[in-house]
């Protein structure tokens, strides 16, 4: 794969991490005091009958799926004769630094789409503004949407973001590998005892079948999943304090830390490696996003599947992100064009079908109930894993902490230090930034 292109698809799941250098400079971002367009002719989503706007959206699909994203706007601009969208696209990292001084000189975007995980960050430093009148009027509830995406919405119990989809981890196999060393193709391990023993079936054939990454792509993220399965959390309930070197914790790092030492997996695997080896065929399974399903099936002549991840620990858990749309602050707030992006934002939500072949899973229940979205059997595969995705809190400044997190799974997996060392030295970092944190932002 081009180098771009994985460039990118490690930026893509990264809400968290990637805001980080941006929360220095939100403050006093958006919330102006006039307003224009004050008698509006919009009522919270459902249509727009007002003058025409024109609304501009700045997003971070620069693959593949920006394309589906751009044809879907054409569509919308097509059947909205008072609403034009243009579309404005920078890399994710870029996007994140972007927005907040954008927004402070009064050159930001209209509409924002967002990683969950940026929400709280974003909303408490008055970036983008609340959407509840939104959810209320189009009669959207939890019950339309996952439990778990649906609440990443929500900030100090007050709604700034829409969903739109959720991207998780999900299991790859290479069918070619596994054949090849006596395993069933088209039963991929699901349990802990079944991946130890193919691990083992695969050994005997001369495979590390399993390449542990150290970094956070993708390391990182299965270690943040099996940390979930073993029934551990990354913080308290208040996310004041971590909480990562507990003993659960502890003991999702040792099996995959194992992995290495057992000669299922290479030591010191570099950055997507762990993937391209599933692609060439020299190990089994990959652990990795939702969003190399797309590129899985460009490569001619491999044989893969890919399925939810296996339940390692006590409970099923995966690492997942989601995208949320949003409504800018403005330092003058034109009401009219407000209502537009309401529109906007409710048309793309129920056109998510679409969106779904750009390799995400919708977030709206009915069409992921839909005959037309299992009908993409690779993306729908990953969709029972919705119900029990692990998201991180809506707590602002979180990226740098998160960070920390992964930099202490990357010490651990390369051998610096053990896994107990490893996640308490990173703990007692992660305290010192949410202490940080809640002075920054208040509690």
């Amino acid at each position: 794969m081009i180098q771009n292109e994985m460039s990118r698809r490690r930026l893509l799941g990264l809400g968290v991490g990637l805001g980080a250098a941006a929360t220095l400079t939100l403050a006093g971002c958006g919330g102006g005091s006039s307003t224009k367009g004050s008698t509006a002719a919009g009522n919270g989503g459902k249509e727009y009958t007002g003058p025409k706007v024109d609304l501009k959206l700045w997003n971070g699909f620069t693959g593949g799926d920006g394309d589906i994203f751009k044809k879907l706007v054409e569509q919308f601009n097509s059947e909205h004769q008072n609403i034009a969208i243009s579309v404005i696209t920078y890399e994710w990292q870029d996007y994140y630094s972007k927005l907040p001084g954008a927004v402070s000189s009064g050159n930001g975007p209209d509409i924002a789409v967002m990683h969950m995980d940026q929400l709280a960050t974003f909303a408490a430093r008055g970036v983008i503004t609340e959407l509840d009148d939104v959810a209320k009027t189009l009669q959207l509830s939890e019950g339309d949407f996952a439990p778990t995406v649906w609440k990443g919405g929500l900030y100090h119990d007050k709604r700034y973001g829409i969903p739109l989809d959720m991207h998780p981890l999900g299991f790859y196999y290479n069918k070619a590998v596994m054949q090849k060393a006596g395993l069933d193709p088209n039963k991929p391990p699901a349990t802990k005892d079944e991946y130890t023993a193919a691990l083992t079936e695969l050994k005997k054939s001369g495979v590390q079948g399993f390449w542990v990454s150290p970094f956070q792509f993708t390391g990182g993220m299965t270690f943040y999943s099996l940390l979930h399965q073993w029934g551990g959390t990354l913080f308290d309930g208040e996310v004041a304090k971590a909480t990562f070197n507990s003993d659960p914790a502890v003991e999702a790092c040792t099996w995959l830390v194992d992995m290495i030492k057992q000669g299922f997996s290479p030591a010191n695997v570099g950055q997507d490696a762990d993937y391209l080896a599933l692609k060439s065929g020299k190990n089994a399974f990959n652990w990795n996003g939702i969003w190399q399903i797309n590129d899985l099936k460009k490569s001619a002549g491999l044989e893969w599947g890919v399925a939810p991840l296996p339940q390692i620990g006590s409970q099923k858990a995966a690492w997942a992100n989601s995208h949320n749309f949003t409504i800018v602050k403005q330092r003058s707030a034109d009401n009219n064009k407000v209502s537009g992006a309401k529109v906007f934002i409710n048309w793309l939500s129920e056109h998510s079908l679409d969106w779904a072949k750009g390799g995400q899973i919708p977030a709206r229940k009915e069409v992921r109930e839909g005959a037309e979205f299992k009908a993409l059997p690779e993306i729908s595969a990953l969709a029972p894993e919705l119900e029990y995705a692990a998201f991180p809190p809506a707590s602002p400044g979180l990226g740098e902490v998160m960070v920390t997190f992964y930099n202490a799974f990357n010490e651990a997996a390369l051998g610096k230090k053990s896994p107990k060392q490893a996640l308490d030295d990173g703990v007692a970092k992660a305290n010192k930034q949410l202490e940080d944190n809640r002075k920054k932002y208040g509690s």
